[in-house]
């Protein structure tokens, strides 16, 4: 009955996901490649998450 009042954790990670991709591409024309590469990889890690999240409710 309640269903709708629980958060989505699929949403929340595609935000932090969006999120950090714009801080890499901030950083990146900043000209801080170092900074970029190292938000890069979160964003990626994230990702990963993101589809063992979607390959579990699809199961």
């Amino acid at each position: 009955m309640f269903s709708i009042f629980k958060s989505n954790p699929l949403k929340k990670l595609n935000k932090r996901y969006e999120a950090k991709l714009e801080e890499a591409m901030h950083l990146q024309r900043k000209g801080d490649i170092k900074g970029y590469s190292m938000v890069t990889a979160e964003a990626e890690k994230i990702a990963v998450e993101i589809k063992a999240l979607e390959s579990a409710t699809k199961s």
